[in-house]
């Protein structure tokens, strides 16, 4: 074993004890750092109470004199809990999360010292943060950016800080964020879905979007992780031989979970719990040393700042505890990689769950209202909606028959199915009192019944309907989920709001009745969605044949995913909706492609240097020791050495073969990515690292593979996957 291995490894079986004891009851603790409304009950006038719901609830601006009372609680609150800082917290174009820390501390003129927030600091700031992606929308000479103050999801303690969730836009007002749009598909979704659930209950004035994930990632030790320049740079392992056990016997998904993993867990769940994050399961996934964690569903704006705030803390707590979590979405070759599933649905401020069927048929209609509108939605813009799970990372994953295919379809189930073939069956035009019975006693009046056997779920789907919400499983594991979330939300809302204008056409212009013309419109709609619902096997080649007869669109790669995002259809979309402006989509499409490319760029260097640092010296100091000893064997036995050394020799033959073929492939991979690089627009040089580049990954793993196999293991210098999945 080599030296750098055999270090790792003994640090590895280091134990860092370090139980937490959860002091009363995790309700007790929830919330502890969180300036919610129970904390501004204690600290801010009616009045101000009044003004922060009114912003939350409503949109209503804020005026300055308030903000300066919520900027005093907040600092006075904050300060008593141990902050010496705060920041606006936001989310840039990188898919994560920024901060720039100021302190509690001001100069007056006469040289004395005091503690200062007022609500200048809290509502806006001007960090311009210029080195963040833009996609073209500032120059180099104008790098002005403000982050602005979101009340809607609270202000919390991480650390020694005091975090205030803010969007972040340019000086001419574009969004530099993912947050910014995410809010405006939120209010678009609301007044579209609100406007029709008035149709079945006047006292809506609000809907709200709400987010359930589930968070996958792996758990490895911090001392092997650091072994892997791989792992370091890319977050996956570029090469390695599979372990000869994986998950073939299933022996860890759902199973005991090993004691140093729980004591992370109890660390993590009480460090989240304190941030409001309602943490509640836990367990062990398929993979080795794979894991997930999913909260309490939540409005969704919150639950996305939850989950980029939960990934940011799990990687803390893991340093603790001597561990580093992995969030890419295929970390390791042969096992299964990780997800982020995305549990959808709408609901009102009556308390009223949209897509969760009723006990009278009136609510049976309303919730198949809300649920064809989302089939339709999805039917539309299925492209778009793929293109929001798209990253170089995810491509490793989708389609890889442990996640959903790149192609899009709903999955209803077969009840649910007839139910729609039924209403797709129902004569056009005025209904019979006849036809009116037997529709809403026989057809819509049986769902309650039919949802009590339509449990079951299609893990093939990329969009499941599961019982009273849509489950988008295809977003990955490291994705921050305002990308997603704001497509579904804008399509949704897009698509209520012409299902609106059509059931109101009809019944001004037809003088149909609203129930009639409600079914008629949704008569429309299954019928023309009809392609996207599919209940078999997403892995099978024959869907993929069956799709393309559909004409359902199958971009399995980053560069095809995100050519719609400037097509015509999609473009009218953002902007009808007040969602994202063509500047705003452009530069989505240009950072997602830079991004796409520079992430290949760095694979590929840190493989050129894992092949002539690590695999070639070790092959080769290997191969002169198989040659020493068949040079000792000739020297003893003369003419006769070769019969005796035919397994050396075959051996040597081999790994010739092997290294000549990894110089080979490893050269001819640089050449393909210099002549990338010197490509100038992005579009072409994202084809080319993709069709050039990438496909050498593959066959230089292969090789590296082959001689890890060949090289003793006191002469492999990386550590192996039996090492990294297996340490307890």
């Amino acid at each position: 074993m080599s030296n750098l291995r055999f270090e790792a490894i003994i640090e590895s079986q280091k134990r860092i004890p370090l139980p937490i004891e959860e002091n009363g009851r995790r309700s007790e603790l929830f919330a502890a750092n969180v300036f919610n409304e129970e904390k501004m009950l204690q600290y801010l006038t009616k009045d101000a109470l009044e003004s922060v719901k009114g912003a939350i609830v409503s949109g209503t601006k804020i005026q300055r004199k308030i903000a300066d009372q919520v900027a005093e609680a907040m600092k006075g609150w904050a300060i008593g809990k141990g902050a010496t800082h705060y920041t606006h917290w936001f989310q840039p174009l990188t898919g994560s999360t920024a901060e720039k820390h100021d302190a509690f501390f001001d100069l007056l003129p006469d040289g004395k010292a005091l503690e200062k927030f007022g609500g200048g600091q809290l509502v806006q700031q001007e960090p311009d943060a210029s080195s963040f992606p833009h996609g073209g929308i500032r120059n180099t000479f104008e790098a002005r950016g403000y982050t602005a103050w979101d009340p809607t999801s609270p202000a919390f303690i991480y650390g020694t800080t005091l975090c205030i969730p803010t969007i972040f836009v340019a000086y001419t007002g574009e969004a530099l964020d993912n947050k910014a749009p995410l809010l405006r598909a939120l209010h678009a979704v609301d007044d579209a879905a609100t406007a029709v659930a008035k149709y079945f209950d006047k006292n809506v004035s609000k809907v709200n979007a709400t987010l359930g994930w589930e968070q996958e990632y792996f758990l490895i030790d911090k001392s092997l992780a650091m072994s892997r320049p791989d792992i370091v740079l890319t977050g996956r392992t570029l090469i390695g031989q599979t372990a000869a056990k994986g998950q073939q016997l299933d022996d860890h998904y759902f199973g005991v979970i090993p004691s140093r993993v729980l004591s992370f867990m109890r660390h993590l769940e009480v460090e989240c719990t304190q941030l409001g994050i309602p943490v509640k399961t836990r367990h062990n996934e398929v993979a080795p040393n794979q894991f997930e964690l999913a909260p309490i569903f939540e409005e969704a704006n919150l639950a996305v700042d939850h989950n980029l705030l939960l990934m940011d803390v799990m990687d803390k707590v893991a340093k603790k505890h001597n561990m580093k979590v992995l969030f890419h979405e295929k970390p390791f070759a042969g096992i299964n990689g990780s997800g982020k599933h995305n549990n959808w649905s709408l609901a009102t401020d009556t308390g009223v769950n949209l897509l969760s069927p009723g006990s009278t048929p009136m609510k049976n209609l309303q919730f198949l209202t809300f649920f064809v509108n989302t089939i339709k939605a999805v039917d539309s813009y299925e492209e778009l909606l793929r293109s929001s799970i798209a990253s170089a990372s995810n491509d490793h994953r989708l389609g890889a028959n442990e996640a959903p295919p790149a192609i899009f379809s709903i999955f209803i189930g077969k009840q649910l199915g007839s139910v729609l073939d039924e209403l797709e069956g129902v004569s056009k035009g005025k209904l019979s009192p006849e036809e009116k019975t037997e529709l809403k006693l026989n057809v819509v009046g049986k769902i309650p019944e039919i949802m009590l056997d339509n449990t079951d779920r299609n893990r093939t789907s990329p969009f499941a309907f599961t019982g009273n919400k849509f489950e988008m499983r295809g977003v990955g594991s490291k994705t921050n989920c305002a990308k997603p979330m704001t497509v579904l939300n804008t399509i949704v809302a897009k698509q209520l709001r012409d299902f609106k204008i059509e059931v109101d056409s009809l019944i001004d212009k037809k003088n149909l009745k609203k129930d009639e013309a409600i079914f008629n419109v949704l008569r429309e709609y299954i019928k023309t969605s009809k392609r996207i619902r599919f209940d078999g096997d997403g892995y099978s080649q024959e869907w993929e044949k069956e799709a393309k007869k559909r004409k359902l669109s199958n971009n399995k790669s980053t560069p095809d995913a995100i050519q719609v995002l400037t097509s015509k259809e999609s473009l009218e979309l953002f902007d009808s909706m007040n969602v994202m402006s063509g500047v705003e989509v452009k530069a989505r499409q240009e950072i997602e492609l830079d991004s796409y490319i520079m992430h290949l760029q760095i694979e590929g260097r840190v493989l050129n240097e894992m092949v002539y640092g690590y695999v070639i010296p070790a092959a080769i100091e290997y191969q002169n020791i198989l040659i020493a000893n068949v040079g000792g064997l000739k020297g003893i036995y003369g003419a006769g050495y070769k019969k005796m050394c035919e397994s050396q020799l075959a051996i040597i033959e081999g790994m010739t073969e092997h290294i000549a073929a990894l110089k080979s492939k490893t050269d001819a991979m640089v050449n393909e990515r210099k002549k990338a690089n010197v490509i100038a627009d992005s579009n072409k040089k994202a084809y080319a690292y993709c069709d050039k580049v990438r496909p050498y990954f593959e066959r230089i793993r292969y090789h590296c593979d082959k001689l890890e196999r060949l090289v003793s293991d006191k002469h492999w210098p990386l550590t192996k996957y039996r090492e990294l999945l297996f340490v307890k």
